[in-house]
């Protein structure tokens, strides 16, 4: 595989990391032209952990960034201090961020990814539980708050926030929902319902999907063999 794009995302990329944390990485790679012409197609993604990486195809991953992923959608949003591998193409892909972008994707990518946390909150009682349970209870309701918070700026402003500027009270905010304070995640997630069914969004309906053809067309064409070489 080639690497085009990858950094350190998750709790390390929001200012939300505490010692300990793991480090989460995401990258885009692009498989030979040639290998997708065969019985055996490549694989479309690779996933380890220790350490957590998730590597996407650059086909898969044009995809599920034109849904809306929120964790694809942030590889090209990173400070730069978080990325640990750039090219060209990954650069080119940065320059055409905004072209994955389209207000209903975002809108339900956003919620959706959001209310998952939620139930997952809501499965969990009364904050009645043991202390590991408590701290990933916690988890879950920052999550949901970021999502929250990054869903609805994107949709007003047209801007990803990685980088959260107040991360304390993304923490503080878990520490009261896993100590059981269950309403307070119910009651963000209804605002945040209300919020993107009332604000103006600079977002298209539709992502520029021309744009992103563009670029994942020049990936297959920088990966073909070199001329007259023999593939394989």
């Amino acid at each position: 595989m080639h690497l085009l794009l990858s950094g350190i995302v998750g709790s390390v990329a929001y200012g939300l990391a505490r010692p300990g944390s793991d480090v989460d990485r995401i990258g885009v790679f692009a498989a030979p032209t040639v290998a997708f012409h065969g019985l055996h197609p490549p694989r479309e993604s690779v996933v380890t952990t220790e350490p957590d990486v998730t590597l996407h195809e650059a086909g898969k991953y044009a995809r599920l960034a034109l849904g809306g992923n929120p964790t694809a959608t942030e590889l090209m949003w990173l400070p730069d201090d978080c990325y640990e591998t750039r090219t060209a193409l990954g650069d080119r892909l940065i320059g055409i961020r905004s072209a994955f972008l389209s207000a209903p994707r975002v809108r339900d990518a956003y919620l959706g990814y959001a209310a998952q946390q939620f139930r997952k909150l809501a499965s969990r009682g009364d904050g009645t539980f043991s202390a590991d349970t408590r701290r990933r209870t916690a988890k879950h309701a920052r999550h949901l708050a970021r999502l929250v918070h990054q869903g609805r700026l994107l949709y007003a402003t047209g801007v990803l926030e990685i980088r959260l500027a107040d991360p304390e009270r993304f923490r503080a905010f878990g520490e009261r929902v896993a100590g059981g304070q269950l309403a307070e995640a119910r009651d963000l997630l209804a605002e945040a319902e209300r919020d993107f069914d009332t604000t103006r969004t600079p977002l298209p309906q539709q992502p520029d999907e021309a744009t992103v053809e563009r670029w994942l067309l020049d990936v297959r064409a920088a990966h073909l063999p070199p001329a007259g070489a023999c593939p394989g």
